[in-house]
């Protein structure tokens, strides 16, 4: 993931819903919930929302254009099959 800004959004958040008995140890939780975010994220195969929209469109026209290339397959091979019928 390369938007560690939102990493660090979420450390913080997470540290500002502490009980109050351990506000004292904020900065220092918060440093841990942001090393423990990031590594674990990092071991994840992560795209960005941006990366996967793109990704998604290319194999929607993907799936478009195999469609229409198995119905010209099927109209071709209805040709040949239909073709060598009628010359024996």
């Amino acid at each position: 993931m390369n938007d560690f800004r939102r990493i660090e959004e979420l450390a913080e958040r997470l540290s500002a819903i502490l009980p109050p008995g351990l506000r004292g140890l904020r900065a220092e939780l918060e440093d841990n919930f942001r090393a423990v975010l990031r590594a674990n994220l990092e071991r994840w195969d992560l795209v960005s929302r941006e990366r996967f929209d793109v990704q998604s469109e290319v194999l929607a026209r993907t799936q478009k254009r195999l469609k229409a290339l198995e119905a010209r397959v099927a109209a071709l091979e209805a040709q040949v099959s239909g073709g060598g019928r009628r010359e024996a």
